[in-house]
C-alpha cells in the first residue's frame, strides 16, 4: 500500500487547491493589472487576456487523454512544476524588447498548464477520498482555491504597488512573477512527497484510439440532449455582464480620474479587491448555496441572476461620484463581489442539475464548464472595445442591460434535466478528471 494514502487529507487537500487557484488568478487577475501598469490600452488588455483564457474552454477535449498516464499524481506534479517554470518565464519576458508578445505567449502556457492541472487535481481528489471524505473536505477545497485569489490580489498586488513606487514598474512585476514561480515549484516539490498516487485504472480500451472514439460519442451525445442549444445560449448569456465587469472593473479603478476612473494605485486596488472583496465573494458563495438549496433552482434562478448583475450598479455610481474615500469604495466593491459570489451558484447548479445528467454526466458537466468559459471569453474580448467607445459611465449601464436577455430566458426554459431515467454513470475513459 502506498504510504501516502495513510496521510491525513489535511496534509495535501489545502495545498492542492491553493496550487489550483494561484496560477488561475495570476492569469485572470494579476496579468490584467500588470498590463495596465505597463501602459497597455484597455481594449488590448481585454483582447489578450481573453485569448489566454481560451485554455479553459478546450480543456475537456484533452482531459480524457490524461487517463493514459499511470497516475493522476504524476500529472498534478508535472503541471505544477511546468506552471511554475512558465511563470518564471513571464518574469524573464518582461526584460525583452518585445515584452508584450513574449509575456502573452508565456501566460498562455501558464493557462494551458493550469487548465490541465485542474483536470488532474479534481480527479485525484475524487479518486483518493471516500464519498464521506469528499463531503468532509469540500469546504477546504473552495476556501483554499479562493486563498489563491486572496494572496494574488490582497497580497501580491499590494506588494506590486509598493514595489512600483520604490523599484519601478518592470522590476516590481518581475519580482511578483518570480514569487509566483517559486511558490508553484515549491508546491510541486511538496506534492511529489505528500500526494496519494491515485493510479489510473487501465481498461482494455484505454488507448489513444479508444479514448478518441469515446470522446466522439460523448460529444455527439452532448449535442443530442433535448434543448441543448437553448441551454448553451443560457450558459453563455449568464456571464455576459459579469465577464465585462470583471475585465474592466479593475482597470477602471486604476484609470486616471481625468479619464473617468478612480485613480487608485496598484496597492489600493489590491487592498479593496483582494481583501474585503474576496471575503465578500466567499461569504456570498456560501450564502447562495444555502439560498438555492432552500428555495430550489427553479424558484431561485431569477434572484441569482439579479444578484450577479444588479450590484454592478456600484460601478456606475463609482464612475458618477468618483469618491476618494477608500473605505466607501471598498464597501461598494464588497457589495458587488458578494452579489457575484451569491449568484454564480446559479450557473454551476444549472450545468450540474439540468445539463449534465445522463449517460456521460461527469464528461458533460466538463463540456458545460467549457461552454461557460466560452461565454466569459467572448464577452471579455468585446468589453474593452465597448468601454472605449462608450466611456466608463455608459459602459457600466451597458453591463446592466447585458443581463436582461438571460433574465428573460431563465423564465422561459426548463430548470430540470431532460435526461429522464438514463444511466448516470460515465465511460471510464472520459471524465472531468
Amino acid at each position: 500500500m502506498d504510504i501516502t494514502t495513510k496521510r491525513s487529507p489535511l496534509t495535501w487537500v489545502p495545498t492542492l487547491y491553493f496550487a489550483q487557484g494561484l496560477p488561475y488568478f495570476a492569469v485572470a487577475l494579476i496579468a490584467s493589472l500588470m498590463l495596465k501598469s505597463m501602459g497597455v490600452a484597455n481594449e488590448d488588455i481585454a483582447h489578450w487576456t481573453a485569448y489566454i483564457g481560451a485554455a479553459w474552454i478546450f480543456k475537456p477535449l484533452w482531459s480524457p487523454f490524461l487517463e493514459l498516464v499511470s497516475s493522476k499524481k504524476i500529472v498534478v506534479v508535472t503541471f505544477q512544476l511546468a506552471g511554475g517554470v512558465c511563470l518564471g518565464l513571464v518574469a524573464l519576458a518582461l526584460q525583452l524588447p518585445f515584452w508584450l508578445s513574449a509575456c502573452v505567449a508565456m501566460l498562455a502556457l501558464v493557462a494551458i498548464c493550469s487548465a490541465t492541472h485542474d483536470i488532474a487535481c479534481d480527479g485525484l481528489y475524487i479518486a483518493s477520498l471516500t464519498e464521506k471524505q469528499q463531503a468532509e473536505y469540500a469546504g477546504w477545497t473552495g476556501t483554499f482555491f479562493n486563498a489563491g485569489r486572496f494572496i494574488s490580489l490582497g497580497g501580491l498586488v499590494i506588494l506590486a504597488g509598493y514595489l512600483e513606487k520604490s523599484q519601478g514598474v518592470v522590476p516590481a512585476w518581475t519580482i511578483i512573477f518570480c514569487i509566483l514561480a517559486i511558490t508553484m515549484v515549491a508546491l510541486g516539490l511538496y506534492h511529489s512527497w505528500s500526494l496519494p498516487l491515485a493510479k489510473n485504472v487501465i481498461a482494455p480500451d484505454t488507448t489513444a484510439a479508444g479514448i478518441a472514439r469515446t470522446l466522439r460519442d460523448v460529444i455527439i451525445d452532448y449535442f443530442r440532449k433535448p434543448g441543448i442549444w437553448v441551454s448553451i445560449a443560457f450558459i453563455i448569456l449568464f456571464r455576459a455582464g459579469e465577464a465585462q465587469i470583471q475585465t474592466i472593473g479593475p482597470l477602471f479603478l486604476r484609470e486616471a480620474r481625468e479619464l473617468g476612473g478612480l485613480g487608485l494605485s496598484t496597492a489600493e486596488v489590491g487592498a479593496v479587491y483582494g481583501t474585503s472583496g474576496t471575503i465578500a465573494f466567499i461569504v456570498g458563495s456560501i450564502a447562495g448555496g444555502y439560498f438555492t438549496s432552500w428555495l430550489s433552482l427553479k424558484r431561485a434562478i431569477l434572484w441569482l441572476i439579479l444578484s450577479v448583475n444588479l450590484p454592478n450598479l456600484a460601478f456606475y455610481l463609482l464612475s458618477t461620484w468618483q469618491p476618494t474615500d477608500l473605505t466607501l469604495i471598498g464597501a461598494m466593491l464588497s457589495m458587488e463581489m458578494f452579489g457575484y459570489g451569491f449568484g454564480f451558484v446559479g450557473i454551476i447548479l444549472y450545468m450540474m442539475q439540468v445539463v449534465a445528467p445522463g449517460k456521460y454526466q461527469t464528461a458533460h458537466y466538463a463540456f458545460s464548464t467549457g461552454v461557460m468559459q466560452l461565454g466569459f471569453v467572448l464577452f471579455k474580448w468585446v468589453s474593452g472595445n465597448i468601454q472605449v467607445a462608450l466611456g466608463y459611465q455608459a459602459f457600466f449601464i451597458w453591463v446592466l442591460i447585458s443581463a436582461i436577455p438571460v433574465a428573460i430566458l431563465s423564465q422561459l426554459i426548463p430548470m430540470h434535466s431532460g435526461a429522464g431515467d438514463e444511466p448516470r454513470g460515465e465511460a471510464q475513459a472520459v471524465t472531468a478528471s
